[in-house]
């Protein structure tokens, strides 16, 4: 139904969004799932993330393609069935070549006896105009660090902008069936859609900030319905998850569903954890729109349903942003385990034999970084980067399997020694949005050039609310909680957590059920206190946003993850634990808060 047709007629029925894909390697029968489990009216995926751009940048060198090459694999599962059913198929797996991963649909659907209108996106790849952007005077500074990248002496590999959801709703007015992008916002592919059925514009900032919200919760398929859940246990059949719907009306609102029959849960609680996923204060940018995030109310709408709705909009950023990425080096790890008593002392005799093994010793490698991690048995990891090859491959491994004899009682490594692998480095930046132009092309013919995201003409449709307070703004926290009778306890025991990485920086979102644990949280659970309870985030700058509309608490954590997932020398270095470790820590949690604490609705 064109959106026109739809205003003619009354108010639009809901246009059910499903997700197949939360990453490169997710589950590959959930396209089928999706599309046999029950109506849809577009399928999409997400195979994009900083570090897959890293990754394709790498396959494209290799001769390889630059596209999700599993996407395909979906795809074939389910084309004829969607072309039957006029389920419209939206996808970021396009990566670096869009329009190579378009004439791959086409020569698929080819195969399966079909004759899809297959659209890609293009305009986002920025890679050739890197040095006439210098010249122009855009500096393209490093959005977390502010260095400008012609003072960091790198060549950029790849450049690509964040396109909004404007060019996907121009291909499915063309008439496509499947649309192909390149770098686009997560969102965007919910965005989009919405925009092409119900007609929005620039100015309806509430409506895109709702889709905005909605596109965040599914993006990760089955976060939001139940997977990696703080309460798991309160999660039925989740080894049988369903992938996620998001129902989206007119005005932005939407209830976030999976298909009946499937495992996993929607709850208030699995959509508030997905909500704080890898974000950061009340305002969430992204190229269409500012949606609000201390606007957004949930409601039990029923068994597996939840409802999202007040979300209000803010006129777009006037940038894009930009990912580049560039080589780095070369890196090496090993992992030794550490049994019985003493593990600090062994861990510190293992590290002394080792690097006078090596000449120079640990000072010899650009960074050298050693993590020692739980008890019996203690895991000690010892990471090297360097843009010498020779230096971190097998003179570093070999030199640690050296020791095995010559070390603290109970030596067994847990990694074989190994060669150095390349690694690259992201570089998030920004640029005027006016700079880049969008593209949608069909049959080798572009039907469509424009604006890379939807632009209001005009101050824009939205409901007024109060602006939002500067980070940890508003809180009781610096002033204190009354005494009261407190036991020493896990703070996961009253509250859940969902944590994860935006290059080298980390987020922590933490949420309670009640609003008295709330007021509790609130004042308790400070920058200082987190530190306290998670020791690695001492001495990195802590950022405290509040969201009392969701009951919840979210830190930015910069510097945490070094230079990013890819050159990252943690343990964990996408900081998806974090929020579990904060969670194990022991805290002064009031008695009378132990005492009513219930399961989540």
């Amino acid at each position: 139904m064109a959106a026109g047709d739809a205003r003619r007629t009354g108010p639009a029925p809901a246009l059910r969004i499903a997700n197949c894909s939360g990453f490169y390697g997710d589950r590959v029968s959930a396209a089928r799932e999706m599309v046999e489990g029950g109506p849809i009216d577009v399928l999409t995926g997400d195979w994009l993330a900083e570090l897959t751009m890293l990754l394709l940048g790498k396959a494209v060198m290799a001769g390889r393609p630059g596209w999700a090459r599993t996407f395909l694999t979906q795809l074939e599962q389910v084309l004829p069935a969607c072309l039957d059913r006029g389920i419209r198929i939206v996808s970021n797996a396009g990566g670096l070549d869009p329009a190579g991963c378009a004439a791959a649909v086409t020569e698929l659907a080819r195969r399966c006896g079909v004759d899809p209108v297959v659209a890609h996106v293009d305009g986002d790849d920025l890679s050739g105009r890197v040095p006439a952007l210098l010249a122009a005077g855009h500096s393209l500074a490093n959005a977390d660090t502010g260095q400008p990248l012609a003072d960091a002496g790198v060549t950029p590999l790849t450049a690509h902008a964040y396109l909004g959801g404007l060019p996907i709703a121009k291909a499915l007015e063309a008439g496509a069936d499947v649309v192909v992008t390149g770098r686009v916002t997560d969102a965007a592919l919910v965005v989009g859609p919405g925009m092409w059925r119900f007609g929005w514009t620039g100015d309806d900032l509430d409506a895109l900030a709702g889709a905005v919200v909605a596109g965040h919760l599914i993006e990760c398929g089955c976060q939001v319905t139940g997977g990696n859940y703080s309460f798991f246990a309160e999660v039925p059949d989740l080894a049988h998850a369903g992938f996620p719907l998001a129902e989206l009306s007119a005005d932005g609102s939407a209830v976030i569903t999976k298909h009946s029959g499937t495992g996993g849960r929607v709850s208030v609680g699995t959509v508030t954890a997905q909500l704080l996923y890898e974000i950061g204060g009340p305002r969430y940018l992204n190229p269409d729109v500012t949606a609000r995030f201390d606007t957004v109310r949930l409601d039990d709408a029923g068994p597996d349903r939840v409802r999202v709705s007040g979300v209000r909009g803010e006129p777009p950023p006037a940038e894009l942003k930009v990912a580049l990425s560039y080589a780095g080096g070369y890196r090496n790890s090993m992992i030794l385990a550490i049994d019985g008593l003493d593990a600090a002392a062994k861990a510190a005799l293992a590290q002394e034999a080792i690097w006078a093994r090596i000449e120079g010793g640990r000072g010899a490698f650009e960074v050298a970084d050693v993590e020692l991690r739980g008890q019996d048995p203690a895991l000690l990891r010892i990471t090297v980067l360097d843009p010498d090859r020779a230096k971190v491959g097998r003179a570093f491994s070999g030199a640690v399997v050296e020791t095995a004899l010559a070390s603290y009682p109970g030596f067994h490594a847990l990694t074989p020694p190994g060669d150095a692998s390349a690694y690259g480095l992201f570089w998030p930046a920004l640029i005027p949005a006016d700079l880049v132009t969008a593209r949608v092309v069909i049959g080798g013919q572009a039907v469509w050039t424009g604006a890379a995201r939807a632009e209001p003409a005009g101050p824009g449709r939205s409901r007024a609310f109060g602006a939002a307070g500067p980070p940890g703004d508003g809180g009781p926290g610096a002033h204190g909680i009354r005494p009261e009778p407190v036991r020493r306890v896990p703070l996961g025991l009253i509250a859940g957590a969902r944590s994860g990485d935006k290059g080298g920086n980390a987020n922590v979102g933490v949420w309670v059920r009640g609003e008295e644990e709330f007021a509790w949280l609130d004042g308790y659970l400070t920058e200082r206190r987190l530190a306290e309870l998670v020791p690695a985030i001492a001495g990195h700058r802590v950022e405290r946003h509040r969201f009392p509309n969701l009951r919840a608490l979210n830190f930015v954590i910069s510097g945490l993850l070094g230079r990013g997932v890819a050159a990252g020398t943690r343990l964990d270095p996408q900081a998806k634990a974090l929020g579990e470790e904060l969670r194990a820590a022991l805290a002064d949690i009031p008695e009378r808060l132990i005492a009513r604490r219930s399961p989540a609705p």
